[in-house]
């Protein structure tokens, strides 16, 4: 998941850059001369930092597990795609969307039910590969060409357009169009329940 794990191939060296200053807003993107909707949008990605690995252009060169793994938003979605045996999953899939929950949408969980989840791999592996559409999906598309079929085998719905998008009627799209070696993620503020 654009977010997601970290494997013995995973890139680490440049995980001393993630405390770097916040990306720029998708405003200041646009108003210099690029089209907004091809650059990365949302509150969120203020938390996103300016360089380094984690960086919007760090994880554009790395497959989606590993780019999660590398910004500090999406550390526990990181710890449950490694305990889920997820990352070389993610990381070989070809043309992939995700909606990668972040670390805010976890905290949402009661600590007993989200340890009961992550004590059981194939109710985790479910909701994981729920959050990952097997086409990639831009933001031209989302709130119109859907529903899209995951890969756990449900249906996701988005619903809205321009920057404003919601899925699945209740969980927003905090910081999307993030560009990964093979995915484009939405970062999520609510952890997708599998239909």
């Amino acid at each position: 998941m654009a977010a997601c794990g970290g494997s013995d191939s995973s890139n680490s060296s440049n995980s001393s850059d993630t405390a770097a200053a916040p990306a720029p807003s998708a405003s200041e993107m646009t108003s210099s001369g690029t089209s907004g909707m091809d650059q990365p949008f949302g509150a969120a990605c203020s938390a996103v930092p300016a360089s380094g690995a984690g960086s919007f252009s760090g994880m554009a060169q790395d497959p989606v597990a590993t780019a999660a793994s590398n910004n500090p938003v999406l550390s526990t979605l990181v710890t449950a795609v490694k305990t889920a045996g997820l990352v070389d999953t993610l990381n070989g899939a070809k043309d992939v969307t995700v909606f990668a929950p972040t670390n805010d949408a976890f905290a949402k969980i009661p600590e007993a039910q989200l340890k009961a989840v992550l004590a059981d791999k194939d109710m985790l592996t479910k909701i994981l590969t729920y959050h990952v559409i097997g086409q990639k999906v831009t933001p031209e598309q989302l709130g119109t060409a859907g529903p899209f079929k995951s890969l756990q085998g449900g249906e996701v719905t988005v619903s809205g357009s321009g920057e404003d998008f919601t899925v699945n009627g209740d969980s927003k799209v905090v910081c999307g169009n993030v560009q990964t070696a093979n995915a484009t993620v939405y970062l999520v503020d609510t952890v997708l329940m599998p239909k």
